[in-house]
């Protein structure tokens, strides 16, 4: 029995390789995207196909696309969180605007979706929860600070969410990516910083300059991406974490190396740190 996915920023990018992928495997899929207009031209036609709009930071944009989806399918099998975008910049030169905007789109929204979602899920006794994070859930990158905040929250709610809504027969899978060729780093995606700091000018014209370069030369093929994440879902267990890329899987281990090290270097002193019972 084919599954029905909903797929948010499904129009471009990588959500757009995800949707060909399902359609290709012969499942049923809800596109979603800010402009179904463009959503459906990118798709092209399949009757296994229902493009509905979403915008994530609207609350109710999601209930409605929910709706929608159970009205034309039925039910809802697999949900990706994929909509986002990327505010650039030193944390003292982003505004709190821009790092609300980040937030919004890269934790809250991928939230909202889910609340709506949830409901048709433990109704069904089955479902699965897709985040697309990335490794900067994992390493702080610096100029990627509100990035970074959003997405290891991102982590730290879907690690939370599982033990809730395991008892319903939902599983979640956090995604997290390496460098892929997609349009992330568009202008479209990507906003820098407004404010100027002279202290980070050298260090900023740098990284202005990899970012700008690194669009359209990252080595990952997110058309594989797409098809691994097809093979993720039809397995027995979703697995509660994919480490997507030679590049991503190169970089936890660095961290995880670096973690062990930070635990031995004070092992001693952090077990000493409970309650003396003779005291």
């Amino acid at each position: 029995m084919s599954k029905v996915w909903m797929i948010t920023g499904a129009g471009r990018g990588m959500g757009l390789d995800f949707a060909k992928a399902v359609l290709a495997g012969g499942d049923r899929l809800v596109a979603t995207g800010r402009n179904p207009e463009r959503v459906a031209e990118a798709i092209g036609q399949s009757e296994n196909l229902l493009v509905v709009t979403l915008d994530v930071t609207k609350p109710a944009d999601a209930e409605a696309a929910v709706k929608a989806s159970v009205e034309h399918f039925g039910r809802i099998d697999v949900l990706v969180n994929n909509a986002a975008n990327f505010y650039a910049g030193y944390f003292e030169e982003l505004s709190p605007a821009q790092i609300d905007l980040q937030l919004a789109s890269s934790l809250i929204g991928p939230m909202s979706v889910t609340r709506a979602v949830l409901p048709v899920m433990r109704k069904q006794k089955s479902g699965k929860i897709i985040s697309i994070s990335s490794t900067a859930s994992l390493l702080g990158f610096e100029f990627c600070s509100a990035y970074s905040a959003s997405k290891f929250a991102l982590d730290g709610w879907m690690e939370s969410l599982q033990g809730e809504v395991a008892p319903f027969g939902i599983e979640t899978m956090i995604v997290n990516p390496g460098f892929f060729r997609t349009e992330l780093l568009t202008d479209e995606s990507t906003q820098y910083a407004p404010t100027s700091i002279s202290d980070y000018d050298e260090r900023r014209a740098r990284h202005l300059a990899f970012w700008k370069s690194a669009n359209g030369q990252q080595s990952g093929d997110p058309a594989k991406l797409a098809q691994a994440l097809v093979t993720l879902v039809n397995l027995p267990e979703l697995p509660r974490r994919f480490i997507a890329g030679a590049d991503a899987v190169g970089m936890v281990e660095q961290k995880i190396a670096l973690l062990q090290q930070q635990i031995e270097a004070h092992r001693e002193l952090s077990g000493s740190l409970g309650f003396d019972p003779e005291a």
